[in-house]
């Protein structure tokens, strides 16, 4: 066993570990940042294998946008930020499922590899990477983007109540304004 392998474990260790929190936690802001600390545990596994820009781009992308972007939806819909009772439920279901699919990749890669090495090829280039990002898969990448976008403007509406509310209308006498919700003031 090699120093880079006793790094892989040890990373994947932390990840599983920071993955266990996040689903396990009542506090919402809590497991956000647990999600980091596992991210950041793949990103690492990501440099020991020597793939050095999917592990920048899992900084980036994971890390930086989609965890900072969570968090913010937090704070814009104003759901709550502390321990959370009423959402729970009981966990062994999940648990059992969770065991069993475990168990059975663990299984599938046993059977698959019969614990032998594998050669890896040569490591791609960031040249190579973009021009099939963006010759080959482009368009599932811009639909990426809109839905991002969409989600994003979805939060700013669910945290504005003002947004969508009919404006006051004239009631056709002397300047008389009228509030369209039934009960309004005037």
């Amino acid at each position: 066993m090699t120093g880079a392998d006793v790094l892989l474990l040890a990373l994947g260790a932390v990840a599983v570990g920071a993955g266990v929190l996040v689903v396990t936690t009542k506090h919402l802001v809590r497991a956000g940042l647990y999600l980091v600390v596992c991210l950041g545990a793949l990103a690492g596994d990501f440099l020991v294998l020597s793939a050095e820009l999917v592990a920048w781009v899992q900084v980036l992308i994971y890390v930086g946008a989609v965890v900072v972007l969570l968090l913010f939806a937090v704070m814009l819909t104003r759901a709550p930020i502390g321990a959370s009772d009423d959402l729970d439920r009981p966990g062994w279901p999940a648990a059992l499922i969770g065991g069993g699919a475990g168990l059975g990749l663990t299984a599938l890669l046993i059977d698959a590899y019969h614990w032998s090495t594998v050669t890896l090829p040569h490591a791609g280039t960031a040249e190579r990477l973009g021009e099939q990002i963006f010759q080959s898969w482009v368009l599932p990448f811009e639909v990426l983007s809109v839905l991002l976008l969409s989600a994003l403007v979805g939060a700013i509406v669910l945290s504005r109540p003002d947004i969508g509310r009919a404006a006051p209308q004239r009631n056709g006498t002397a300047g008389d304004l009228v509030d369209s919700e039934p009960g309004g003031r005037r």
